[in-house]
């Protein structure tokens, strides 16, 4: 039997996502606290705490359901050249935030964030993580790239968030890039993350733009389904 027809297959592939987004949070974790230049960092813990529970919950939501959702996630793909552009300057972004929110809460840049703040981002990280879970539960082809998975049979995701926009995902991981440097305590570091969601919103345009053009069925659920991010605006 060959490893794609392996029932267990899936699930070796989910457990390598599990085991990456792991080392992930361990690396966030530690740009967070070096940068910060201590390891008692309550904010920088609590930013790192809610990625554990977005793998964890992640893990539990999608698992039982797509065990290959995961496994195409963990596996590499080739990219398209401005997908490739775009999750790049996205990953420095996040990095700079990061590294520049530690560097703020060392050496004091800027005001002093409200906490009753930091707790709200803290709450709007938390819903837009749940919305991306969510949106992975209800669309088994959510990869992480940009591509149309034709050896997959790809078709339209209509269930769950997508009833109400198209790309839901794209909302709740903007809500993130936007409520993390909140979480950090950090005015410093917030335009990176209104940046990081910018970027988004173009990836979100593009990857619109390449569903109608390739996806069968793609399409018709667009003429239903108007909004690609906010109802009543875009």
């Amino acid at each position: 039997m060959s490893a794609s027809a392996d029932p267990a297959h899936p699930r070796r592939g989910a457990f390598r996502w599990v085991i990456r987004e792991t080392l992930g949070v361990l690396l966030v974790a530690v740009i967070l606290m070096v940068s910060a230049g201590r390891w008692g960092w309550g904010a920088g813990w609590g930013l790192t705490a809610i990625y554990a529970v977005w793998v964890a919950g992640t893990a539990v939501l999608i698992m039982p359901v797509h065990p290959e959702l995961l496994a195409e996630r963990a596996t590499r793909r080739p990219v398209r050249a401005w997908d490739r552009a775009i999750l790049g300057l996205v990953g420095l972004l996040t990095t700079g935030a990061y590294v520049l929110a530690g560097l703020d809460a060392r050496n004091g840049w800027g005001p002093d964030m409200p906490v009753a703040l930091q707790w709200a981002g803290g709450a709007a990280a938390l819903a837009g993580y749940l919305l991306v879970a969510l949106s992975m539960r209800a669309n088994p082809f959510f990869s992480s790239v940009a591509r149309i998975q034709t050896e997959r049979g790809q078709s339209v995701a209509t269930d769950g968030p997508y009833r109400v926009v198209r790309h839901p995902g794209y909302v709740g991981a903007a809500t993130f890039g936007v409520a993390a440097p909140v979480v950090l305590g950090s005015w410093v570091a917030l335009p990176l993350g209104f940046l990081t969601a910018a970027l988004l919103v173009i990836r979100t345009a593009l990857e619109d733009r390449m569903l109608l053009e390739e996806l069968t069925g793609y399409a018709a659920y667009a003429t239903r389904v108007r909004w690609r991010l906010v109802p009543g605006f875009w």
